[in-house]
């Protein structure tokens, strides 16, 4: 089981409090640099929100295509 299994595995049926803790954690980044990696800071988290969505069929976010 690789380490992206593992996460995928402890984030299921917790998907809203993942979500929380990456703006936690987004919003304590930007606090200690300024402001300065801001974008990059929304982007990451914009990216880490997506791939939430597609393990939770319940937010409407679509799984990706398999094979």
């Amino acid at each position: 089981m690789s380490m992206l299994d593992k996460l995928k595995g402890l984030i299921k049926g917790h998907e809203n409090t993942a979500r929380k803790g990456v703006e936690k954690a987004g919003d304590m980044l930007d606090r200690k640099t300024g402001n300065k990696y801001k974008g990059q800071v929304d982007a990451a988290q914009k990216m880490l929100n997506e791939q939430i969505d597609r393990q939770d069929p319940s937010s409407g976010g679509s799984r990706p295509p398999t094979g």
